[in-house]
């Protein structure tokens, strides 16, 4: 349970602090101001990628500490992230940047050991690559495969989406390789991107920036060659195929201008995105159209990883072939997609209409409403037995929120939280140490951890598809919820197996970030989930002193 206690951790301490992120952008000038070749029209927060590089490396150095593998991608990042930040509030030039780049591939190679020594079927078998050469191709791919995924930053959620599908596979091939380390870094990452894109898909109100885009593209790489050039059955070549859509769009648009007489790192709007929207793609369509293509790529790379080095060269040849000839062919005969009522009307519209009605978050809204709580009642029945205190804090709570509900109540909102926060903790540990019988079945179990996922899943849908686009909006107490995910898993195992503390720490997190959006949404109306956290507490409290 480490990696989903990994993704949910990631995923909301990235929430959480991406609104802190866009007040701080504003004080600091990190914003992106619209110009001729952006795309939005107002000016956005562009230093998003801080909290997803904190939301990944948190959790990592958490289940990791000392492992130098870990501590060298953590430093090399960090590197990045200083660097990517500090342009995205005073833009620093290309050559700058390399040097942050270098420096933070220099890192990873030195200390951690990571370096591409291994080319396969290019060099005779056993014969690996000279030190100096090692080095100095390892340097080349890790920044030119870092500029890559900044480069490709052009949409919303574009580099987030491609990043995504890259760490997805990556985390799988680390797991089946029984490379844990790996596994939990590339699960980190797509945790932080989950949390990120909630704000970064179209119309996005915050970016990356540099911070994230070169984050993504740093780890993105350094995770695949730490993973392929091991003593594992993996070609050598994966990487290749798992970021051959951004490398083979940076190859492309720096042979144009070479070929054109401008300089490689002077912008334009030739990138791989623009071309599909010159065709005729509107912005979701053209994103939508790169994540199919990456994820061809990244189901070719599960499906073959044990196959042929050649097979891989091959099949990225023909990949690229095709793409660069297709776009060749609609720039010189001005091939347009043809649109069609039918799907832009007929579909599209009928899609426009079915969100604008809003009936998304009405039906998310209505099952976190009603099943959240519902949950928690149930959860209340699954210990056997409370410790007497237990009940004495439970009957406390309950008079603290009838005392604030009849003379303070512009005090329930933290009184009810604070009743929440102390609730779950309790209530899942002793579910774990002396569950009822019935919670003792497979079956029931089972039935229990589908429903917990139903609710966290309309809790993420209810926050998707808010209207309240300031999204979460931290408050002290609200950093509970990173205390009790950061301390329970390495509480002393109190006979608890650690399988049982990794869910009980992922149930622990999902349902109280299920509450503080259920609360949010609200909207302060929160008699109904007053009473429904009072009758949790009075079977809490029943249950303690009989």
């Amino acid at each position: 349970m480490i990696y989903f206690t990994t993704l949910l951790l990631s995923m909301f301490i990235t929430i959480g602090l991406i609104p802190i992120m866009k007040g701080m952008a504003v004080k600091v000038d990190a914003m992106d101001v619209p110009g001729p070749r952006k795309v939005h029209i107002k000016p956005i927060p562009r230093i998003g990628g801080v909290a997803m590089a904190v939301g990944t490396l948190i959790p990592v150095l958490l289940w990791l500490p000392g492992n130098p593998l870990v501590q060298s991608i953590a430093a090399g990042a960090g590197i990045i992230v200083v660097a990517g930040a500090i342009d995205d509030i005073k833009p620093l030039g290309y050559k700058t940047k390399f040097i942050a780049q270098i420096f933070a591939a220099i890192v990873i190679i030195h200390f951690g050991g990571i370096s591409i020594h291994n080319l396969g079927v290019l060099l005779p078998e056993g014969v690996p690559l000279p030190k100096v050469v090692s080095i100095l191709l390892t340097l080349m791919v890790v920044v030119g495969v870092t500029n890559a995924i900044n480069l490709s930053d052009g949409l919303d959620g574009l580099a987030g989406g491609i990043t995504l599908l890259t760490f997805i596979c990556i985390a799988y091939l680390a797991f089946r390789c029984e490379q844990i380390a790996i596994a939990i870094i590339a699960v980190a990452a797509a945790g932080a991107i989950f949390g990120f894109l909630r704000y970064n898909t179209h119309p996005a109100v915050i970016f990356m920036g540099d911070s994230g885009s070169q984050f993504l593209g740093f780890m993105a790489i350094v995770l695949p060659i730490a993973l392929t050039q091991q003593n594992t059955p993996l070609s050598p070549y994966l990487p290749l195929i798992i970021l051959g859509f951004p490398i083979l769009d940076t190859l492309t648009v720096m042979t144009e201008r070479l070929t054109k007489g401008r300089s490689p790192f002077v912008a334009d709007k030739n990138h791989f995105h623009h071309n599909l929207m010159r065709v005729g793609m509107f912005h979701t369509e053209a994103v939508f159209t790169i994540y199919v293509l990456q994820t061809m790529l990244v189901i070719t790379a599960i499906v073959f990883r044990y196959y042929s080095d050649w097979l891989f060269i091959l099949i990225y040849i023909g990949f690229a072939s095709v793409i660069v000839a297709g776009f060749f062919y609609a720039e010189k005969t001005g091939w347009k997609i043809k649109r069609y009522p039918v799907i832009d009307i007929g579909i599209k519209g009928r899609l426009k209409h079915f969100k604008e009605k809003q009936i998304p978050i009405r039906f998310s809204f209505f099952v976190l409403r009603n099943g959240l709580p519902l949950l928690v009642i149930i959860t209340c029945f699954a210990p056997a037995h409370l410790p007497g205190y237990v009940s004495i804090i439970a009957l406390l709570l309950i008079g603290a929120l009838a005392g604030v509900w009849l003379l303070k109540p512009e005090w329930t909102n933290g009184i009810l939280r604070l009743s929440i926060y102390m609730l779950i903790p309790y209530l899942l540990y002793f579910s774990q140490t002396a569950p009822a019988g019935l919670l003792t079945s497979v079956m029931v179990k089972r039935l229990y951890i589908v429903f917990s996922g139903v609710i966290v899943f309309f809790a993420v849908m209810t926050l998707k598809f808010t209207r309240r686009r300031r999204g979460f909006k931290a408050t002290p107490m609200d950093f509970l919820i990173l205390f009790i995910a950061l301390v329970v898993p390495n509480l002393p195992d109190l006979g608890i197996t650690g399988h049982h503390l990794g869910l009980m720490a992922a149930q622990i997190i999902t349902i109280l970030f299920s509450y503080k959006v259920l609360i949010g949404e609200l909207r302060n109306e929160i008699k109904g989930l007053c009473v429904a956290t009072v009758i949790a507490l009075g079977v809490i409290a029943t249950k303690g002193l009989i």
